[in-house]
């Protein structure tokens, strides 16, 4: 029962940075996007995928960990970008 609340918990937190990642790749922005708070999300992920491993519970929970690792790691190469982007920007103008 303890790993049906944890998958529940996991999508529901994971259906938001499929979302976060469309909204960054859309705008192209930084605008309210907080690297500590994404560092934050990946420490938090990579703490419950360590938990899992030494606990051998490799199971559809641990690959929903992954999964949500994957797109808030993305989200995070696509703030740097898109920084990257507006400071060009900033010093084209």
């Amino acid at each position: 029962m303890v790993t049906v609340f944890e998958s529940i918990m996991l999508i529901c937190f994971g259906l938001s940075w499929p979302i976060s990642v469309y909204k960054s790749l859309k705008s192209r922005s930084t605008k309210g996007k907080s690297v500590v708070f994404t560092f934050a999300i990946i420490i938090g992920y990579i703490a419950g995928i360590i938990g899992k491993a030494l606990g051998g519970n490799y199971n559809y929970v641990f690959a929903l960990y992954l999964i949500n690792l994957a797109f808030v790691t993305v989200d995070l190469a696509l703030y740097f970008i898109n920084k990257k982007r507006e400071r060009a920007h900033t010093n084209a103008q």
